[in-house]
C-alpha cells in the first residue's frame, strides 16, 4: 500500500514514511493510492475479535510496511490504558445509540487514534534512527490527547498551538498542567484557524521542515484517519446481528472533518453505512457546503466562540481529502478549487450536489447553544445519561435523520466533565471530579503566549527543537 498527495506532487510513499511526513511535500494531504476493501465474509470473521485485534486487522490493510507481529504489539499497547470494553455502545432512547469513544486517558475521542499514533511514530523513528518535532494545532481535545500520548518519548518533541481563551478550563488544564520537557504549549492570539494556518505555513516551508524535523499530529496525519476507521467497523459489528448485512447510519459532530472522513473511508471500504450525518455547531461552514454545494470558509473574526469549542473551526483541513474523491481523484481539479477559493472566497460544487447524499451518503445539520442545552436536558431526563455539548450537537442533528428500520449511531465526543459549566447550565448538576482530576485542575500551568506570528513561532521551534 502506497500513499499519494491530493495535489499530485508527492512520490508514492509507504505508511511509515507518510505518517512521519505529515503534510505532503506539495502542501496536500496523503491519501491511499488505492482504497482497501472488505467483504462480508471478512466482516463476519472479525466479529469475535477484541478491539486491539480488530485494529490490527483494519490497520494492517493500510500499514502494509509494518510486520503484523509489530502492529499487533502496538495496538495492544495503544489500547492498554482503556477499560476492558474499549468502545462501549449504549442506547439513550429507542432510536439512538451512542458509540463510547471517550474512555481513554484524556476523556475524549481523540485518544482512540492518538494512542496508536504515539506507538507507531515512535516505532517508525526507531527504524530510521531519527527524531521528530511535532507541530500541531488544537481547538480543544487534539492537543491534550497528543501530549498525553507523546509525553516523555525520547525521539519526539511536541509544539502544540491553541487559541487563547477559546478552550474550556478543563481542556486548558489537561494540556498546560503537563511539565514534561518534550511538551511545549503555545497559546496563540487568535482562533483555531489561525493556529492551523501557522502549522501549514511552517510545514509548507520544506527547508525549515527538513531542518527542524517537523511532523504533524493533527488529523492531517493519515495515521489518525486510519486509526479512526477502526471504530466504525467495531460499532457496526456490535450493533448488528451475525450473518446479516444491515445498513446503519452514523452521526458525527464535526469540526475539522477528520472524524467523519474516517467513516467515509470505512464506507468506501465496503462497510454497510447508509448515511453519514455531519453535525455542525454555529460555525456551520460544512453544513452549508453539504446543503448547498458551496464551500465558503469564514474569517477568524467571523468564527464564533461557542459552548462546543472543539468544533469552532471555519476551514476544515480534511475536506480536501473528500474533495479529492469528489473530483475523481484529479489533483488539478483540487488545485483549481483552491485557486477559486483564493480569487473569489468560495468554491462552487453545486453541479456535484446530488452526489453528496446519493453517492456518498453524506447529509448534515446545525445545532446551536440553545439546542445543546435542550438536548443535554432531554437525554438526561429520558435516560439519566449526561452527555457533553459536542455529543449533544450530534444527538440533536441525528434526531432529524432517524429512519425506521435503520439503526442510528452517534459518535460520542468527550466526557461531560470537560465542560462542567455547560452541563450546569443545562441540567443544574455539579459533576463530581476524582482526586486525580481535581489535582490536575489545581496544578500550575505551563504555557507560552504568542502573537499570530510565523516568525516568532519559527524562532521558538529553532530554540527548543530536538536535533
Amino acid at each position: 500500500m502506497q500513499y499519494i498527495s491530493t495535489r499530485g506532487g508527492m512520490q508514492p510513499l509507504p505508511y511509515c514514511d507518510t505518517l512521519l511526513e505529515g503534510l505532503a511535500t506539495d502542501g496536500g494531504l496523503a491519501v491511499p493510492e488505492v482504497m482497501p476493501t472488505v467483504d462480508g465474509e471478512t466482516l463476519e470473521r472479525w466479529r469475535a475479535l477484541t478491539y486491539p485485534q480488530l485494529a490490527t486487522e483494519v490497520l494492517g490493510l493500510f500499514a502494509t510496511d509494518i510486520p503484523r507481529e509489530d502492529l499487533a504489539r502496538m495496538t495492544e499497547a495503544a489500547y492498554a490504558p482503556f477499560p476492558a470494553e474499549v468502545v462501549p455502545l449504549r442506547a439513550i432512547d429507542d432510536d439512538i445509540t451512542l458509540v463510547g469513544l471517550s474512555e481513554g486517558p484524556t476523556l475524549a475521542f481523540k485518544d482512540m487514534a492518538m494512542q496508536f499514533l504515539g506507538q507507531v511514530v515512535e516505532y517508525a523513528l526507531e527504524r530510521k534512527g531519527s527524531v521528530l518535532n511535532i507541530l500541531g494545532a488544537t481547538s480543544g481535545d487534539t492537543g491534550s490527547a497528543a501530549e498525553h500520548a507523546l509525553r516523555g518519548k525520547e525521539r519526539i518533541s511536541v509544539f502544540m498551538l491553541s487559541p487563547q481563551g477559546r478552550m474550556s478550563a478543563f481542556q486548558r488544564a489537561q494540556m498546560f498542567s503537563l511539565d514534561d520537557a518534550n511538551v511545549h504549549n503555545i497559546a496563540v492570539a487568535g482562533v483555531f484557524d489561525d493556529c492551523q494556518n501557522l502549522v501549514k505555513e511552517l510545514a509548507g516551508d520544506l527547508d525549515f521542515k527538513r531542518a527542524q524535523h517537523l511532523g504533524a499530529v493533527n488529523s492531517i496525519n493519515l495515521a489518525r484517519i486510519t486509526a479512526q476507521v477502526v471504530y466504525y467497523f467495531w460499532a457496526w459489528l456490535r450493533a448488528t446481528d451475525a450473518g446479516g448485512w444491515t445498513e446503519l447510519s452514523f452521526t458525527v459532530p464535526s469540526g475539522n472533518f477528520g472524524n467523519i472522513l474516517s467513516g467515509f473511508y470505512a464506507k468506501q471500504m465496503g462497510l454497510p453505512i447508509r448515511r453519514l450525518v455531519l453535525a455542525a455547531n454555529e460555525n456551520n461552514v460544512l453544513d452549508e457546503f453539504f446543503r448547498t454545494g458551496v464551500y465558503r470558509p469564514r474569517s477568524a473574526d467571523q468564527t464564533l466562540a461557542t459552548s462546543s469549542p472543539s468544533m469552532d473551526i471555519s476551514k476544515a483541513s480534511n475536506l480536501e481529502r473528500f474533495i479529492f474523491e469528489l473530483v475523481g481523484r484529479d489533483p488539478e481539479r483540487v488545485l483549481g478549487a483552491w485557486r477559486d477559493l483564493d480569487s473569489q472566497g468560495y468554491v462552487d460544487f453545486t453541479a456535484e450536489l446530488a452526489r453528496f447524499e446519493e453517492e456518498f451518503g453524506i447529509v448534515s445539520g446545525t445545532s446551536t447553544h440553545a439546542d445543546r442545552l435542550a438536548t443535554i436536558r432531554s437525554v438526561y431526563e429520558e435516560s439519566d445519561d449526561v452527555i457533553d455539548p459536542h455529543t449533544a450537537d450530534g444527538v440533536k442533528v441525528a434526531r432529524e435523520y432517524v429512519e425506521s428500520g435503520v439503526p442510528m449511531l452517534v459518535l460520542e465526543t468527550a466526557k461531560p466533565e470537560k465542560f462542567a459549566e455547560t452541563i450546569r447550565e443545562a441540567i443544574g448538576v455539579e459533576l463530581d471530579y476524582s482526586a486525580e482530576l481535581r489535582s490536575m485542575l489545581d496544578a500550575p500551568q505551563h504555557v507560552t503566549e504568542m502573537a499570530d506570528d510565523a516568525s516568532a513561532l519559527r524562532a521558538f521551534i529553532e530554540e527548543h527543537a530536538l536535533r
